[in-house]
């Protein structure tokens, strides 16, 4: 079955069936591999992208339900880096091993879109589910703070 998608502006037609994932999508037919798999049940967060600006476990997503709407990547975010998180996360060196920053990195743009100066408070509910398996918690929360600060500069 043919899909329309519309993934960083740009459209795709799919040959797939409907339930497939779009994670799977995004990297196998697309050829967009920074949206990584980690669980496969949405419970980690590595595969978050944005639909219609919303932050979605793109491994249980069926790719028929992103037809029709906005989907972006980590590449879509900004193709130079210079997205006010994007710019956050290398000036507080967040990643160590780096597996999860994309998913943490969409989803702090999500709630950044959102609430332009989050509390404390307001991060760590944003980004419960987002998995970081090096610990990296507390240089998310700081970065996210001075990506608040980068955006309104």
């Amino acid at each position: 079955m043919a899909i329309s998608l519309t993934i960083n502006g740009a459209t795709h037609a799919v040959d797939i069936e409907p339930e497939t994932p779009l994670l799977w999508v995004l990297r196998d037919n697309i050829g967009l591999t920074g949206t990584k798999f980690g669980c496969g049940i949405a419970q980690c967060g590595v595969c978050t992208v944005h639909v219609d600006g919303q932050p979605v476990r793109s491994c249980t997503m069926p790719v028929a339900a992103a037809a029709g709407r906005q989907v972006t990547t980590i590449e879509g975010l900004s193709p130079d880096g210079s997205h006010p998180v994007q710019r956050a996360w290398v000036e507080h060196t967040v990643p160590q091993c780096g597996y999860c920053q994309s998913g943490q990195i969409m989803a702090a743009a999500a709630l950044l879109a959102k609430t332009p100066e989050p509390t404390d408070q307001e991060i760590d509910s944003a980004m419960t589910g987002q998995l970081c398996r090096c610990g990296t918690y507390l240089r998310i929360r700081k970065a996210i703070h001075r990506a608040a600060e980068l955006a309104r500069s």
